[in-house]
């Protein structure tokens, strides 16, 4: 059973978040001896500004030390990397998923089996760039990611996994003005009853606990794991196998 480990909002190319990024990796890599045992969720705004040539790139040089050190890394993309956080464009779908999975030859959600664990990643930006929606910082998932998501959630090999982990950018339960996830609640009634074991975003850096709703016991904010203005930047490890309350802030 492999532990997780929860990063967000890394902002990679903001002031100094970049060397704080490598900080951070290094301290997981030298405090976590066995990479073969923790897989780490990206929740999005890996980068600061995704129209800023090379941003990809210096935010891969990062992961790519944990990638080699044998940690498997998992992302999804959050408002900054499809564009500067306010104003986004579909140019950035492509060249984020070539960028960060190698392939931009999929539909979110996607799919990862790890051992007895099913890791559902989602676009929470997927209806957000069209003209008319495009400004600002909201998230939205939209039907036809929803469906998808439904679907999936009755497959087989997801539903014979011990536990189900979905990932996704916008916060569903904290509305902010113009930062909201505008279907909260469809989301809700797609992920109900199907035995959620862990819901994990970011976007709002706030780092909160918003477990049991939903039915699902784990439900975390990552807050902005490099601290952007100083918020909050837990690095929860969680480990499913055991009872919440013993997940813990690592605090790389």
């Amino acid at each position: 059973m492999k532990k997780i480990i929860h990063l967000s909002d890394t902002h990679i190319g903001y002031r100094d978040l970049s060397t704080k990024m490598g900080d951070i990796v290094t301290r997981i890599i030298y405090t976590k001896e066995n990479s073969a045992d923790y897989v780490i969720v990206h929740t999005g705004d890996v980068v600061e500004d995704a129209t800023r040539d090379g941003s990809y790139e210096e935010a891969l040089a990062h992961f790519k030390r944990l990638t080699d050190a044998g940690f498997t890394v998992l992302y999804v993309p959050g408002n900054h990397d499809y564009g500067t956080g306010s104003f986004g464009s579909g140019k950035y779908v492509k060249k984020f998923k070539k960028h960060f999975y190698g392939t931009h030859n999929f539909t979110y959600p996607i799919k990862t089996i790890i051992d007895e664990t099913a890791f559902i990643g989602l676009d929470s930006m997927a209806e957000e760039l069209n003209w008319y929606d495009r400004l600002f910082a909201e998230g939205e998932l939209g039907k036809k990611q929803l469906k998808r998501l439904s679907d999936l959630l009755k497959e087989n090999d997801v539903k014979n996994c011990k536990y189900r982990v979905v990932y996704l950018h916008h916060h569903p339960f904290h509305p902010k003005l113009f930062h909201h996830l505008k279907d909260t609640e469809e989301l809700g009634k797609t992920l109900k009853g199907n035995d959620i074991s862990a819901l994990l975003f970011g976007h709002n850096h706030d780092g909160r606990v918003w477990s049991g709703r939903w039915g699902i016991s784990r439900i975390y904010d990552g807050g902005t794991s490099t601290g952007k203005e100083g918020k909050p930047n837990p690095h929860r490890v969680i480990d499913l196998s055991r009872d919440p309350a013993f997940d813990y802030d690592a605090q790389f």
